[in-house]
């Protein structure tokens, strides 16, 4: 297992080079001058140099890959061109508010859509399949970010039960561990949910559907063992293909949440790209672009590793 694991990191390092390159190009290549945000309309060509040779954007695009790259060995993102504040601290804020809402949304979603998927599975071809069927056709059918509107009116406006904007009361972006503040989780979390219960339903409900049929299952039966046990195995068995689809959904939960996060005003990392989008602040862009997609990575690296845990033919693959 632990040659596996070593194996699949190393595998993993190209990967990382890649999604860093690709990052850095996709910001760069953007139209548009980030400086527009804070040089003055009436700066000089000389003030526009000095600026740009202060953040590095007077060199070769190659050169200044190397200095970013750099300076990330040393823990060093730069400093946004809007706020001057240290990106590093600005990014690792938000992931860490995203990762609280991805967690919960995951909390919610997947033993739902595990639940829905092996009850539909089961009784596979009758209403009952027909109706969790429907229910997560709708769920991933519905724009996320017109649900969470519409949960906002119905639970915020119209019944006053939970707040919709922020982290905390009076719309603030810091989080603690209390009632008042987890009220402001709970809409976005479900809004967030909703998408995720239906792909993982569906995905648990094919391999449920076509593991009761299999020839195994029937000698299972004939040996005389319990319905539960039954079950047991068919959920090992269909355990690694429904890891993967969760695995890649968290990594949905994490960096998709762009437009739920600014539905609700979420300090997380989706609302910070669509600022720094706006705000054309290169450093903050590639920044978080980065991290989100470095974390999918290391998502699909826990993932290789839980699945060859679960089932050890793929290790031997």
């Amino acid at each position: 297992m632990f040659r596996y694991f070593i194996r699949r990191v190393i595998l993993m390092l190209p990967v990382a080079f890649g999604v860093s390159v690709i990052c850095f190009l996709l910001v760069q290549i953007a139209p548009g001058d980030p400086l527009t945000a804070i040089m003055p309309v009436d700066a000089t060509a000389d003030e526009q140099a000095a600026m740009r040779a202060i953040y590095g954007l007077d060199k070769p695009l190659p050169v200044q890959y190397a200095i970013w790259i750099g300076n990330l060995f040393q823990g060093d993102m730069g400093n946004s061109i809007a706020t001057g504040r240290p990106v590093a601290g600005e990014v690792f804020g938000a992931v860490q508010n995203s990762l609280l809402l991805a967690f919960s949304a995951a909390v919610i979603a997947f033993p739902i859509g595990i639940f829905l998927g092996f009850l539909a599975g089961y009784f596979r071809d009758t209403l009952l399949d027909r109706t969790v069927t429907a229910i997560s056709i709708a769920g991933v059918s519905v724009p996320n970010y017109w649900l969470g509107i519409v949960l906002v009116i119905i639970f915020s406006v119209n019944l006053g039960w939970l707040p919709s904007m922020g982290a905390g009361p009076g719309g603030s972006q810091d989080w603690a561990w209390d009632w008042l503040h987890m009220r402001h989780l709970v809409l976005p979390a479900v809004t967030l949910a909703v998408v995720p219960i239906g792909i993982v339903a569906r995905t648990v409900r094919a391999l449920a559907g076509d593991l009761l049929t299999q020839d195994f299952v029937m000698a299972l039966y004939a040996k005389g063992m319990s319905r539960g046990d039954v079950l047991r195995h068919v959920a090992r068995n269909a355990a690694a293909t429904a890891l993967s689809v969760m695995g890649l959904q968290l990594g949905y939960l994490l960096g998709g949440s762009i437009l739920i996060e600014t539905v609700f005003n979420w300090p997380g990392s989706g609302f910070l790209l669509s600022n720094a989008i706006f705000q054309r602040d290169l450093p903050l862009l590639q920044g978080t672009i980065l991290v989100l997609a470095l974390f999918f990575v290391a998502m699909n690296l826990i993932v290789d590793v839980a699945q060859a845990a679960i089932d050890p033919r793929i290790k031997r693959s």
